[in-house]
């Protein structure tokens, strides 16, 4: 498949989901809790009927793995060889606490490898998109698109951290890594702005899911960056569980 063929059209159905989640994100909206106890809105939901109907639309026999549709079993899913992955929010936290740091996250797995992405950032006007192998772009507030790369990082390393996930083992890489500013960053944007070179290194020693991460992965992998687990292996898509494994997401200077 020419992922570059489809590229347009996924963008246009991220930007449309981008563009209902803004309107609630503007509005007096109201919070509710899954079972996991993870807050959920009327904008997770609005993105996900959104991104559902626009890829039936461009393709209509891959299957869609999305963090609020229904469970589908591993018997099934372990046949898929292509699907995509969506998180109609990556950040809900951010979303309710009005930081404007969420993301919504639109990926196609291949192999267990994410080979395209596309992440916007609808309150702060930001797009990035990706194919592995053919490069990453951004499209800034002002619409202006401009191909992207990972930075060849100076001394002091640039360690991008979440605001709400920092923990013990995390600070302890972070201290092994010597002298480093630290850049803040919420949802998916970590991997982004290591794509975009205003960061060197993402290591995150906590839970995520596979549809928290894949399509800003995707992002980082097109602009020549890595993402590892702390056994040196690629971070795999498309396992009986959809929880990831620690991992270390950086340009490739580091692997």
């Amino acid at each position: 498949m020419h992922y570059s063929s489809i590229l347009p059209d996924v963008i246009k159905v991220a930007d449309e989901a981008s563009e209902k989640v803004l309107h609630i994100y503007q509005s007096d909206f109201k919070v509710n809790y899954k079972e996991d106890h993870s807050p959920i809105t009327a904008a997770d939901l609005a993105s996900h009927e959104i991104i559902m109907k626009g890829l039936r639309s461009i393709s209509r026999d891959i299957p869609i793995l999305s963090e609020e549709g229904a469970e589908i079993p591993w018997e099934e899913r372990k046949h898929w060889r292509r699907f995509w992955l969506i998180d109609p929010i990556d950040g809900t936290k951010d979303f309710t606490q009005r930081s404007g740091e969420f993301t919504v996250n639109i990926a196609m797995i291949e192999d267990g490898v994410p080979v395209m992405g596309v992440v916007t950032a609808p309150a702060l006007k930001e797009a990035f998109w990706g194919i592995k192998g053919e490069g990453a772009h951004k499209r800034d507030r002002t619409g202006r698109i401009h191909r992207i790369r990972v930075a060849e990082p100076k001394d002091t390393k640039r360690v991008v951290a979440s605001k709400n996930h920092l923990n013990d083992e995390t600070r302890a890489f972070i201290e092994t890594l010597g002298e480093h500013d630290t850049v803040q960053a919420g949802s998916s944007l970590k991997f982004c702005r290591i794509a975009e070179g205003h960061a060197d290194i993402y290591p995150r020693m906590g839970p995520t899911c596979e549809w928290d991460t894949a399509a800003a992965h995707a992002i980082l992998l097109a602009a020549g960056g890595k993402v590892q687990t702390l056994e040196g292996k690629p971070l795999q898509y498309g396992k009986e569980g959809v929880l990831n494994p620690h991992f270390i997401a950086a340009g490739s200077w580091y692997f």
